[in-house]
């Protein structure tokens, strides 16, 4: 049995943030003191460090389940599948819908159910529901419909990812400038007579020291409502954890797919911080005595800053459409998906294109 990817789409807000345009907001440190830098200085330094030039926010009167609905009808309709067809819709997000201005998340019912609303599903059987995973919940996702097929319980699963982060920032934080929003979905299905597909995964949570790399916590603004929360991270530790575990989870996965090193065409990695990325990459390839090839990760941080669960599915919806620049993918391609977020979790699968 080979389970592909068969259908991909995503949704790509139309409100554009520059880093200039957080040229007057008040950044600040932890304790609530004010930068000894101006935000010009503080804006480079983003720059350099993570590639992020702009970012997508969601038009104000969308949600996440907006988001999420408009990438899966896309990866339906690229799919050329009945929608009461889909055995499950797997839907991965972090906040839910946090409407614009509000201070609350919306979680009941679950986003994946809104979106089996959204898309008119009359199935009962197909069975909707969250994964809560961090930034690596699409990529999870996928590892659950696979298993799923796999034990005969489902022939088509839709996979989601969905993400509106610019409702949850802290304004005062510069840490903001790195999130923004966006939806990717997948079409995940058996197929047969053909070679390709998810080769091997790898999948892991880190807890004991590292549950709280990334949480919510206060503004550092200490005027601000104590009772309001924010996305927090710490960012040195996240990018340390990264460094030390996500190479070796892609390493892992690959030696189990059977797959040489050498046949690795494209690395699509969860788009974090671009300085980040490059490094997990490169000391991936020197786990096997061999240098980073040129283009073998494409990138769209630079425009679309890092939406969390989004990113993969969004990357892989434009790759495959020809969309990115200087980069391609054809027919029996390897690929290895990759990402690592709030858990502190890691996960990874091989597939053939």
């Amino acid at each position: 049995m080979n389970i592909k990817i068969t259908g991909v789409g995503s949704y790509i807000p139309e409100v554009k943030v520059a880093n200039t345009d957080f040229g007057k907001h008040v950044f600040l440190n932890e304790d609530g003191s004010p930068f000894s830098h101006p935000n010009e200085i503080v804006i480079g330094k983003f720059k350099s460090i993570t590639g992020i030039e702009e970012r997508r926010y969601a038009e104000s009167n969308l949600c996440t389940s907006d988001l999420a609905f408009f990438a899966a009808q896309k990866a339906i309709e690229n799919a050329k599948v009945d929608p009461e067809t889909i055995d499950y819709i797997i839907l991965a997000h972090n906040f839910g819908d946090v409407r614009n201005n509000a201070i609350q998340s919306d979680t009941v019912p679950s986003i994946a159910t809104r979106v089996k609303h959204k898309l008119q599903i009359k199935n009962p059987k197909c069975v909707a529901y969250d994964i809560l995973f961090g930034c690596p919940g699409w990529l999870e996702g996928v590892i659950q419909a696979t298993a799923f097929i796999k034990a005969g319980m489902a022939k088509k699963c839709l996979v989601i990812g969905a993400e509106t982060l610019s409702r949850v920032v802290d304004p005062h934080d510069r840490d903001s400038m790195i999130y923004s929003d966006g939806a990717g979905a997948t079409i995940i299905e058996s197929v047969s007579g053909d070679d390709g597909g998810i080769l091997a995964h790898e999948s892991a949570t880190f807890a004991y020291d590292e549950a709280d790399y990334l949480f919510f916590g206060n503004s550092y603004n200490k005027e601000c409502d104590p009772n309001v929360r924010y996305i927090k991270m710490h960012g040195r530790k996240i990018y340390e954890f990264a460094l030390s575990n996500v190479p070796q989870a892609m390493a892992s996965c690959l030696d189990k797919s059977g797959i040489s090193i050498d046949e690795v065409k494209k690395i699509l990695i969860h788009q974090a911080n671009e300085k980040m990325d490059e490094a997990i990459v490169n000391r991936f390839y020197k786990l096997y005595d061999r240098k980073m090839p040129e283009g073998v990760m494409p990138m769209i941080i630079t425009n679309l800053g890092n939406s969390s669960v989004a990113t993969i599915p969004t990357l892989l919806d434009l790759l495959v459409n020809g969309k990115i620049e200087k980069q391609q993918i054809h027919k029996g391609d390897v690929l290895i998906f990759a990402s690592v977020g709030a858990g502190m979790n890691v996960n990874a699968f091989v597939y053939r294109y």
